[in-house]
């Protein structure tokens, strides 16, 4: 029997959780893979021997997309409870914050990947010493992605505790 201090709509903060994340963060993978992919195929129809180097950004647009999955698993993993024990509406939250973290984290490191990924293989065709500057400004770009994934890590085990 449901505890009467837990409401039943708890679970709907949890499974918005996973929904933040899947969204924001593939909304994020898919601009940065498109935008960069733009800038890719300009560069393609002029020097097609630089395209795989070229493929950076559009590799580190698509781990957004795995951090956001593996949030969502784990915040998956934990909405059905074992029988006896209940979700509660504070796990809920912390579950909904841990998916809106890592998923709107996503969505802005796959705006700067996009943008950065863009200019940057059309850059490098024209120069190309600015291939390690690129990617160093585009691994500054992923640890934002990144530090959204800690930060929903960390909110996913204190709603388990």
């Amino acid at each position: 029997m449901d505890n009467p201090r837990t409401p039943s709509f708890a679970p709907f903060f949890g499974m918005s959780g996973i929904a933040f994340a899947m969204i924001f963060g593939c909304i994020g993978a898919a601009y940065g893979t498109a935008k960069s992919g733009i800038g890719i195929a300009g560069v393609g129809t002029f020097r097609p021997d630089l395209i795989m180097k070229s493929l950076i950004p559009v590799v580190m647009s698509g781990i957004l997309a795995v951090y956001s999955l593996v949030i969502s698993v784990l915040i998956a993993s934990d909405i059905r409870p074992p029988p006896g024990k209940n979700y509660s509406l504070f796990a809920g939250f912390m579950h909904m914050a841990a998916g809106l973290s890592v998923g709107l984290s996503g969505m802005a490191a796959g705006y700067a990947i996009g943008i950065v990924g863009d200019v940057g293989v059309r850059a490098y065709m024209q120069q190309s010493r600015i291939f390690v500057g690129m990617v160093l400004i585009l691994i500054f770009a992923e640890v934002l992605g990144l530090y959204g994934l800690i930060v929903a890590l960390i909110l996913n085990t204190r709603a388990a505790g």
